[in-house]
Parts: structure tokens; sequence; C-alpha cells
């Protein structure tokens, strides 16, 4: 759910980098950050817990225009990968506007993605979402591995509405950007509605 900030005359709008553990969320966030010019840019929040982290920031995209005359500002997480931090993951979606769902390529990281896309499903259901209708992009990450699995059996697992897909390599940028902007505008789309 958008928050307007009348003030300063902006939208804010979260996407949540949703998948299981070590598929590529924080790399995704890390080189977001990092290609984004500064003075449209937050501050890199790191969560850490024992065994993996939750990263935020913000930032005010320069090419997206306005909606009614309010910019719009982005406010980007990660979720913890493992189940065992569910309650966390449950928490980081209230209020969600857009999911990416980072998908890790690797054959042996397939069951962890078909649990992880049921564990998005399930949290969002708990918010009053329904994948179905919310926002929501896949990226099929890491394709550079040799283990990687062809992209038409990943889609025939996980694609849930016939979603936008990229492929990505998060850590040399690979998809990266084009994943963003696929969850950004459908989001704009949707607060154009309203």
């Amino acid at each position: 759910m958008s928050f307007i900030n009348y003030a300063s005359r902006e939208i804010n709008c979260k996407i949540v980098y949703y998948g299981p553990g070590l598929c590529g969320k924080t790399t995704n966030l890390q080189y977001i950050y990092e290609k984004t010019n500064p003075s449209a840019k937050g501050k890199l929040i790191s969560l850490a817990t024992e065994t993996d982290r939750t990263l935020f920031f913000d930032f005010l995209p320069l090419d997206l225009g306005t909606i009614r005359g309010f910019k719009t500002r982005f406010h980007l997480y990660t979720v913890p990968g493992q189940v065992f931090y569910d309650a966390s993951r449950k928490l980081i979606l209230k209020g969600v506007d857009g999911v990416v769902f980072v998908a890790d390529s690797q054959e042996a990281r397939m069951d962890a993605n078909v649990e992880s896309v049921r564990n998005l499903e399930s949290n969002l259901k708990d918010h009053g979402y329904d994948l179905a209708m919310i926002p929501y992009v896949l990226q099929l990450n890491k394709r550079d591995l040799p283990t990687a699995i062809p992209i038409e059996e990943m889609l025939r697992q996980l694609r849930i509405k016939s979603e936008p897909y990229f492929e990505a390599v998060a850590p040399k940028g690979i998809g990266v950007f084009d994943t963003l902007k696929a969850c950004a505008k459908q989001v704009l789309i949707e607060l154009s509605k309203k």
C-alpha cells in the first residue's frame, strides 16, 4: 500500500525482493544501489541476523515521471532467504506494492525456489494480498552457471500468472535493472488506476 507524502509531493512505493537463501536478492539490491545516482538515493541499511540479512534503501528514479504531479519514490527491500525467518519475511511484506521473485537457476536449488514461491503466496494471503493480483516479476538468476536449469523448465515450475520474467546474472548487473523497471512499471500502472 503506497504512502503519499503531501509535503514533499511524493508517492512512496514498496518493492520486495523475495526468494530462497543465497539466490541473489542482496546482490540485486547492492548492484542497484551502486549504480543509482547518489543524489537520488537514501542510505543502504542492512539488518543483520546470525545467518542472513535484510537490506533496504529508497531511491527517486528520475526517468519514470510523475503521477498527478507527485514524484514516485521506491523503497526496495530484501527478505531473509531461510524459512526459519518466516516472521521477518511476513513483516517485510506488509504494505507491499510489488514483488520481484529471484529464483536460483541451479538444479540443486529448484525445490527451494518452489518452496519459497509457496511461502510468498501464503505470506501475502496473511496480509490480504493475492499474488495473482499484485505487480509481480520473476527473475531467473545465476544463468551463467553450468548447472542452470533450462528456462522452459524453470517457467513451468515457477511462473504464476504469465508474469514478465528476466534472465539475470546479478553480480554482473545482467537483467537487474530490467527486472526492477518491469516491476516499477507495473506498480505505477496500478497507482494510476487509483
